[in-house]
């Protein structure tokens, strides 16, 4: 699938991990050859700056709510998509892609209430799910298998 339209549906920044396993996502597809676009409200955007001041990691950012208008206007669609949740929020921003987008999706679940939200998933996706709020290891070994299988 080198060279497919990525997209990575950031939620609310409150949890630490999303930023930094964003930021690896990010690379890590970029790497092997993806079109990665970023997507996220206007906090997720400037933290996504600060932390990427050079645009290393992350070559496109764009607004969330445009981008969803523009896949419902059919002027924009993405073949997979990362969507991070960590809240209600988050999980309806998903099933709302789902519904209005053709990408293969990916629910990248964390925080607290990891286990709870993927319990209310009711769309077709793969979940990647960690109960982590700070430590993104395990959820960046459990992205790392799921690349693999990506990039297959």
């Amino acid at each position: 699938m080198t060279g497919a339209k990525v997209l990575l549906m950031m939620g609310c920044p409150e949890v630490p991990i999303q930023t930094s396993i964003a930021l690896y996502l990010s690379h890590k597809l970029n790497k092997s050859g993806f079109d990665v676009t970023v997507a996220g409200n206007n906090a997720v955007i400037k933290l996504v700056k600060v932390s990427d001041f050079d645009g290393y990691y992350v070559k496109k950012m764009v607004n969330l709510d445009k981008t969803l208008e523009d896949i419902i206007e059919k002027r924009l669609d993405f073949d997979i998509c990362f969507a991070f949740m960590h809240n209600d929020s988050g999980l309806t921003f998903a099933a709302t892609m789902s519904a209005i987008s053709k990408a293969r999706m990916y629910s990248v679940i964390f925080g607290k209430n990891a286990e709870a939200l993927e319990r209310a998933i009711e769309f077709d996706c793969v979940k990647i799910v960690a109960s982590d709020v700070h430590n993104p290891i395990r959820l960046k070994n459990k992205l790392d298998k799921v690349i693999e299988e990506i990039v297959k």
